[in-house]
């Protein structure tokens, strides 16, 4: 396998390049959640339900990864593989924005002084949410880092030869 230094040399217009592709590919990252989303939407799932919950997580991590396999077999753009930085920092800002949050009443008003319950139950607990972020900890926390890492896991598989 030939392995390629890709820090050095690069002109700012390669840079600039680089840059476009890795927001664009983060951004197809999030459409195909999108879709995911959307699709499971139409079948009207019961909002407190944990199985729907459970679906769409394990879709946010899978199908991207299609997606990534598919498109990087398509383009073979090696910048794809590096999505899963964007979800990385996405999750790491979202930490810092809840752990900021004040608790109260019916908001994780049990965890107001423990960090890691408040960061559990609002990305990582399915049926016994903080109630922080209107609730959309799942969809914003965990579902959107989840489709870029695995967006970069697929895109990483299809460049593969």
């Amino acid at each position: 396998m030939h392995t390629r230094d890709i820090s050095k040399d690069k002109s700012v217009g390669e840079l600039g390049r680089e840059a476009f592709w890795f927001l664009t590919h983060t951004l197809l990252a999030v459409v195909v959640l999108a879709l995911v989303i959307g699709g499971m939407s139409l079948a009207h799932p019961d909002p407190d339900a944990t199985s729907p919950k459970l679906l769409a997580t394990v879709l946010s991590l899978f199908v991207p990864m299609v997606g990534g396999f598919l498109l990087s077999r398509l383009h073979h753009n090696e910048i794809a593989r590096y999505v899963w930085i964007s979800g990385l920092l996405l999750f790491s800002v979202i930490c810092v924005w809840v752990i900021d949050l004040p608790t109260g009443n019916g908001l994780c008003e049990d965890c107001a002084g423990h960090v890691m319950e408040r960061l559990w139950r609002t990305f990582f607990s399915i049926s016994n949410g903080s109630g922080l972020m209107g609730g959309d900890g799942l969809i914003i926390g965990t579902w959107l880092p989840l489709s870029m890492i695995g967006y970069a896991i697929g895109s990483h598989f299809g460049l593969e030869e």
